[in-house]
């Protein structure tokens, strides 16, 4: 074995190998992607994850808009109920997801908040950023989805409840929320991102694992989904609330206004209502989100989050 040069030994280890021929194995690293590469793959990565969370964004939806009960759910309006609106979050998600998860590698690369050591803060701004600047431009999807999931009674097409929106509120109801929106999109994306980021290097270096290690990924990105649920709920609750309101009626002038009347007549606890949802919904999409665009990044040859 002496006589068999290093070069040799290596090359036959490798061939050995069982990650050498495994479909997970890939080139070597091709450094962070573009701005556009980035948001190209976040919007695929959304378009996937959105089918499998939707049904429990909608059970959370209307338990924050009123009494909800499960199974009369399932008698009165059918299993479909569950994907009522989906055809909104499909466009929500190309908006609003794209930018929010794509941007935020970009934005933390210019930070130079890449390393796994970069303060919090500065990661945490990275997703804000990115997570306020795509609330901006999902914001219209977002009502209509919120919209369609709490109608229990008979579906409205999209494009005819757009219509309708329009007419009685012109474009300025597509953007009602927006404050809520942008400040959920602030404190969801910030906690979700930087939490995600920070965790992959404390797990890494207490398994051992590769950043690119789907086990690293999911475990990180459970622990993402728990704190960024405790941070947006009060948030993402007024967000419902306001986009909830009737075409042809006003009942909170912005979140301020809808957070004194919800204390006042609710009391505390209603910014937590549906938190176990919330939670069931947020952790299996950051879960799915985060899991499928590392590995997208991975296929591609790029370094992951």
């Amino acid at each position: 074995l002496e006589s068999i040069p290093k070069m040799s030994l290596q090359a036959m280890s490798l061939h050995r190998s069982p990650l050498a021929h495994s479909p997970l194995a890939t080139a070597p690293s091709r450094g962070s992607p573009s701005a556009l590469q980035s948001m190209g793959l976040a919007c695929g990565t959304a378009l996937v994850a959105v089918n499998f969370t939707h049904p429990i964004e909608t059970v959370k939806t209307r338990m924050q808009v009123g009494a909800f009960s499960f199974s009369t759910m399932m008698k009165e309006e059918g299993f479909a109920a569950l994907w009522k609106g989906i055809q909104a979050a499909w466009l929500r998600e190309a908006s609003y997801t794209t930018v929010k998860l794509g941007g935020y590698g970009p934005i933390r690369d210019a930070l130079g908040a890449k390393d796994k050591n970069a303060p919090f803060y500065l990661k945490f701004f990275a997703g804000s950023l990115s997570g306020s600047i795509g609330s901006v431009f999902g914001n219209p999807f977002d009502v209509m989805k919120t919209m369609m999931m709490s109608n229990s009674g008979k579906q409205t097409p999209l494009p005819a409840l757009m219509g309708q929106m329009y007419k009685d509120q012109g474009i300025a109801g597509f953007y009602r929320g927006i404050t809520a929106n942008i400040s959920r999109a602030c404190v969801l994306n910030g906690t979700k991102m930087a939490c995600y980021d920070l965790i992959k290097g404390k797990v890494s270096d207490k398994f051992g694992w590769s950043r690119k290690d789907v086990r690293c990924q999911f475990l990180s990105a459970t622990g993402a989904g728990f704190f960024m649920t405790c941070t947006v709920s009060p948030f993402d609750n007024m967000r419902t609330r306001l986009m909830n309101q009737p075409t042809d009626a006003k009942i909170y002038n912005g979140m301020i206004d809808c957070a004194k009347k919800t204390l006042k007549q609710e009391g505390p606890a209603a910014f937590y209502k549906g938190f176990f949802p919330i939670w069931g919904r947020f952790a299996p999409q950051a879960t799915l989100q985060l899991v499928i665009m590392d590995n997208f990044l991975n296929l591609m040859g790029f370094d992951t989050i």
